[in-house]
């Protein structure tokens, strides 16, 4: 009795002379493209993040400013400025607003008019005031250039009549 032949052995699925190895190829291709998926998305909510947080830091610079510019007409036309020729005066406001606010005040004096009796003057004061997350003052030049710093300006213009 003849000996049967043996044939080899081959792995469930494979077809004789098919080529394997193209669900390696996809499996890849799908790896890479949800690794890029991955990191697009957790930049973008890295990039939300730091717009809300300017936001916020920019509308309490605004408040800031704002609250500024009144401190300074305030201290004009009350008289705690009497030379009001440059004089500057920085307000630490960290505490509430975690901002520095810088005022500035200016002052140019006007004849209004001219009568008999005399001339009436007419004061009229400009008041700058900028506020910033700086280290000690605003503007601050120094850190002007970073990605958390916000800096804002009000300017007001008033007079004494």
């Amino acid at each position: 009795m003849p000996m049967p032949r043996l044939r080899p052995r081959q792995a469930p699925g494979f077809l004789p002379g098919a080529q394997g190895g193209f669900g390696i190829i996809a499996a890849l291709l799908v790896l890479v493209v949800l690794t890029v998926l991955g990191a697009a998305i957790a930049r973008l909510a890295w990039t939300q993040q730091i717009s809300n947080t300017q936001d916020l830091d920019s509308a309490r610079a605004q408040r800031a400013a704002n609250a500024g510019a009144e401190w300074g007409m305030y201290q004009a036309l009350k008289g705690g400025w009497t030379a009001c020729a440059g004089a500057s005066q920085t307000l630490d406001l960290r505490a509430s607003l975690g901002v520095w606010v810088t005022v500035t005040c200016n002052s140019t004096s006007y004849v209004e008019y001219k009568t008999a009796a005399g001339a009436d003057n007419l004061r009229v004061y400009l008041i700058d005031a900028v506020a910033c997350n700086g280290a000690s003052s605003c503007p601050d030049n120094a850190r002007a250039t970073g990605i958390s710093y916000i800096e804002r300006r009000r300017q007001v213009q008033v007079s004494d009549q």
